[in-house]
């Protein structure tokens, strides 16, 4: 059943929700739960309760999601449901099998664990994050909310949830805790960032030359890319000309730019940054 709206990219993100889920497993036992640090949303829930009740942060992420997801599969997209349950399961399992590690570094040094746990745990969140994944928690919440309420802020949401958190690691654990967490939290989300646009970022190309249809036939033939032509007319000597509109990956963007001055060195080249790429061959979200 569900072969009919899966296809062979959603099995390649599946693998990378995984990979990501391990990486962000091993930022949170390896450099944040050694140093009684918190992370941000459930999986900070999930770390105050280890620390106070010693249940594995991996069976309680599972447990607060579980009525999330019953609603998730309810009321939201089915596909949306499966990338979410499987980057959750995914990060669960991860924390419970590399529990070991959380006390392999004998180093005593918070500020070190707050930046290094806030740096993996980032880099293993955006892989999941930029393959359209979720962990579950407060994207679940963020989609219902969504649907009900167009103008749903999550990041106010977050960021009060986060707030919460800091405040109990202040409580239970001390200023210096709460503070390091702070410190975790924002690199974390800095790198997240970063690698989300990073992996996902396009450049929007508008080229004026004189031999368009040979350039625009190469590049849909070797790029596999669209071209679209604008109509335009030169302000000096008010001739027409057919400008070349197209947008690539970043990694198309040195070939495109060989395969445009082969063909024709006085070509004119503008590229721009894309904040968000929707349709056939681009990467959308779910």
């Amino acid at each position: 059943m569900t072969t009919k709206f899966l296809n062979k990219n959603d099995f390649i993100d599946f693998l990378f929700i995984i990979l990501g889920s391990l990486i962000g497993a091993i930022g949170v036992n390896m450099f944040l739960i050694h140093a009684k640090l918190l992370s941000g949303g459930v999986t900070g829930l999930a770390l105050i309760f280890q620390y106070l009740f010693k249940i594995q942060a991996g069976y309680v992420i599972i447990i607060l999601n579980i009525p999330l997801f019953i609603l998730s599969i309810i009321k939201l997209d089915k596909k949306f449901t499966i990338f979410s349950l499987i980057g959750t399961l995914a990060f669960s399992s991860s924390l419970i099998l590399t529990e070991p590690i959380s006390n392999i570094l004998n180093i005593n040094d918070s500020l070190l664990f707050c930046l290094y746990g806030g740096v993996v745990s980032g880099i293993g969140s955006g892989l999941v994050f930029a393959h359209r994944g979720s962990t579950g928690g407060l994207d679940i919440i963020s989609m219902l909310f969504k649907r009900k309420y167009t103008n749903f802020n999550i990041g106010r949401i977050s960021f009060y949830i986060n707030l919460v958190i800091v405040s109990i690691s202040a409580f239970i654990f001390g200023l210096p805790s709460a503070l390091y967490t702070l410190i975790a939290m924002y690199i974390t989300s800095f790198v997240i960032d970063n690698i989300v646009k990073g992996l996902n970022q396009s450049k929007a190309v508008f080229i004026i030359t004189k031999k368009e249809e040979i350039i625009s036939e190469l590049i849909m033939v070797k790029l596999n890319r669209g071209v679209t032509y604008l109509y335009g007319e030169g302000a000096y000597n008010k001739d027409s000309k057919k400008i070349l509109y197209c947008v690539v990956t970043l990694s198309q963007l040195p070939e495109l730019k060989n395969l445009v001055t082969s063909i024709d060195e006085k070509a004119f080249i503008s590229i721009s940054d894309t904040s968000e790429i929707h349709g056939k061959g681009f990467k959308s979200g779910l």
